[in-house]
């Protein structure tokens, strides 16, 4: 199953890339053996396969979420550098 002339000149239309029509020979052969590739995947027995969402066995280490209070001299002399403080919070520029 090849990708016609039309189907690559609309890739080349959605990846914003202008392309000659030499290079639409080009990409023609190219992107055809990949989607050609693709399709001998289909044929692959799967069906003993289990699934895994990855092959480390790794799983992720995340840290509990637990509100900190500050030191508050270590949040004093953040405070000082700040320009505009409102409430005891940052107060910045609104942009829209």
């Amino acid at each position: 199953m090849g990708l016609t002339h039309d189907e690559i000149a609309q890739i080349a239309l959605l990846a914003r890339i202008g392309i000659t029509d030499a290079e639409k020979q080009q990409y023609h052969k190219e992107l055809s053996s990949i989607v050609a590739y693709f399709a001998q995947l289909q044929d692959v027995q799967t069906d003993d396969v289990e699934e895994v969402g990855h092959i480390t066995g790794v799983t992720d280490v995340v840290r509990a979420d637990v509100v900190a209070e500050p030191d508050p001299a270590e949040r004093a002399a953040i405070m000082g550098n700040v320009p505009d403080v409102r409430d005891e919070q940052i107060a910045v520029k609104s942009i829209l």
